[in-house]
């Protein structure tokens, strides 16, 4: 196992967030380990099955978490794997594996991956990009990390998630069913702090076209856009999934550098 401090191009660490909050990181852990949240169930089986084929490829993954999505990139024959996110707590919990020695970690903010030397075929975000305030600079930079027709694939909220400035929320019958989703606010782009996970967490609301524009004006080709919802099956056995017929919960890119 080795952590990315002999990485080419060290990045600098920007801000602090609220993953490395003891009670919050215990709760987002327990939160992951849930083999039926939404997660597991729909955002990476998605996730996924976007990818291409990454044998003998360098793969960076932006906000990499506790590094699950590392090690499966290195499982999948990847060449060499650079998992960067802010939080200490997150990257401490992703070096206690072992790992493919290609698989690298280290502590960075998304805002510095510009910093980075060296070109990577494929850039992946899973659930992180709605933290960054300055998308275009994010797509720019990414662009600049890829190498030619190099693959960004990320996921993020739904735009109909973040878009609520109070926070997402369902309306209910007279007999307590969820009857629909409250969207509102969803022209209003920007900061966003909302309740989750009994803590008040930052991240910004971008609209449909801000990011389909936003990712064709920094020279990508869109190949793919993914909406997953659990299915049927597993929506009668599990009701609680019957509500993302109404809004679904994530939103996947799959994007190539021209």
């Amino acid at each position: 196992m080795m952590v990315c401090e002999e990485y080419e191009g060290g990045m600098v660490v920007g801000k602090q967030n609220i993953y490395d909050d003891d009670a919050f990181f215990d709760s987002y852990l327990a939160l992951r380990d849930n083999p039926t949240s939404a997660n597991e169930i729909e955002e990476r089986p998605a996730f996924f099955s976007m990818l291409p084929d990454i044998r003998g490829k360098r793969i960076l993954d932006l906000g990499c978490g506790a590094g699950e999505n590392c090690r499966a990139f290195a499982a999948q024959g990847a060449r060499m794997v650079v998992g960067i996110d802010i939080s200490k707590k997150m990257i401490q919990q992703a070096t206690t594996h072992e790992v493919n020695p290609d698989v690298m970690f280290r502590v960075g903010a998304m805002e510095d991956i510009a910093q980075i030397e060296g070109k990577f075929h494929v850039v992946a975000s899973s659930m992180a990009i709605h933290y960054v305030e300055d998308f275009s600079k994010l797509l720019m930079d990414v662009h600049n990390l890829l190498e030619s027709d190099g693959i960004f694939l990320f996921s993020q909220e739904h735009p109909f998630t973040t878009a609520p400035i109070d926070g997402s929320k369902w309306i209910r019958d007279d007999e307590n069913h969820i009857d629909h989703y409250r969207l509102r606010d969803y022209m209003m782009g920007g900061f966003r702090s909302v309740q989750w996970l009994d803590h008040k967490v930052e991240k910004y609301h971008r609209t449909f076209s801000e990011i389909i524009n936003g990712i064709v004006a920094a020279g990508f080709i869109i190949e793919e856009i993914m909406e997953p919802i659990a299915s049927e099956a597993t929506r009668e056995r599990l009701p609680s999934y019957q509500k993302t017929i109404h809004k679904p919960n994530f939103l996947l890119v799959r994007a190539r550098k021209r």
